[in-house]
């Protein structure tokens, strides 16, 4: 049993180190506005920590976290200095609705398209919601899949952490 939860922490805290030290894939992705397709890692600004949503317009607990994370933006953004984005991983067809859906939302920060899911294949995940959190060194350094009621608190708190606030 020793045995087995030694290798159980190894894991994780290789994990952790893991996310600590992801570069930013090149992946091609879509922003959404302009039509122009853009690396994923220049979407960052340099010396900003910033959130990325991942999310689809069929997945109802992605729109609830956006929408949780815009209500509190402006009184997080008070507390510390960074940037939200958000990557539909829609397929390219879906195009009309992801950009309607946001200027129904009035999203005012960046949103892309990943619409042959490539990015996502690059970051090697499953389901949508996923968020990441990438440092002020443009490395990722947290990871999260799924939403529950309350769950944009710990990212915010992992910002906070990341900013220096």
């Amino acid at each position: 049993m020793k045995k087995i939860s030694s290798i159980v922490l190894c894991l994780f805290a290789s994990a952790s180190l893991y996310a600590q030290a992801t570069e930013l894939p090149t992946t091609q992705i879509k922003d959404v506005n302009s039509g122009k397709k853009i690396a994923f890692n220049e979407t960052f600004e340099k010396g900003k920590v910033t959130i990325v949503s991942f999310w689809a317009t069929w997945c109802v607990p992605c729109k609830k976290e956006i929408n949780n994370i815009r209500k509190k933006m402006a009184e997080w953004k008070k507390e510390a200095d960074f940037n939200y984005v958000t990557v539909s991983i829609d397929e390219s067809r879906a195009e009309g609705m992801v950009r309607s859906y946001a200027k129904s939302q009035g999203w005012d920060f960046a949103y892309y398209q990943d619409p042959n899911s490539d990015l996502k294949r690059s970051l090697n995940f499953q389901n949508v919601p996923f968020t990441i959190i990438v440092d002020k060194n443009g490395k990722v350094a947290f990871m999260h899949t799924g939403y529950e009621e309350g769950g944009e608190n710990e990212v915010f708190a992992k910002v906070k952490e990341l900013a220096g606030k």
